[in-house]
């Protein structure tokens, strides 16, 4: 079983001690190798950064390493938007449009048979993905 992480838990976690307890205990019991990102996680932390920087170089710096072990730990488990995702995500929203972004992470989920890992579960729950809350799932 493999689990799309969304970036609000993958900035939770961020947090360490002071995460969301259900987002540390799901973490803790999940295996490393069985954690996937999109390539739409890289890039909403990258436009966090990009907009933290003129406010606050240190901590976007802070921010830039992070992000830069995040793509070293999860080489090879960083998944792109391909074709056959964008073609599933123009299928979701139909007759009634969904959230972007989180509606691509569920066409990826779909594609790659994840469970999407997200806060926002609310938002795409009608797409038919699994979805875990660790903000709120016990």
């Amino acid at each position: 079983m493999g689990f799309l992480i969304d970036t609000n838990v993958l900035s939770e976690l961020r947090k360490k001690g002071r995460a969301n307890p259900g987002v540390s205990r799901w973490y803790a019991g999940v295996a490393g190798e069985s954690l996937y990102l999109s390539v739409l996680t890289i890039g909403e932390i990258r436009n966090g950064i990009e907009r933290l920087r003129r406010r606050d170089p240190i901590a976007s710096a802070s921010l830039e390493a992070w992000l830069s072990n995040i793509q070293t730990d999860m080489v090879g488990r960083i998944l792109p938007v391909t074709v056959a995702i964008a073609d599933r995500w123009g299928r979701l929203g139909v007759p009634d449009p969904l959230p972007v972004v989180d509606s691509l992470l569920a066409a990826t989920a779909l594609e790659h048979d994840l469970i999407l890992v997200t806060r926002n579960a609310a938002d795409v729950e009608r797409t038919g993905v699994q979805l875990i809350n660790p903000f709120t799932d016990s």
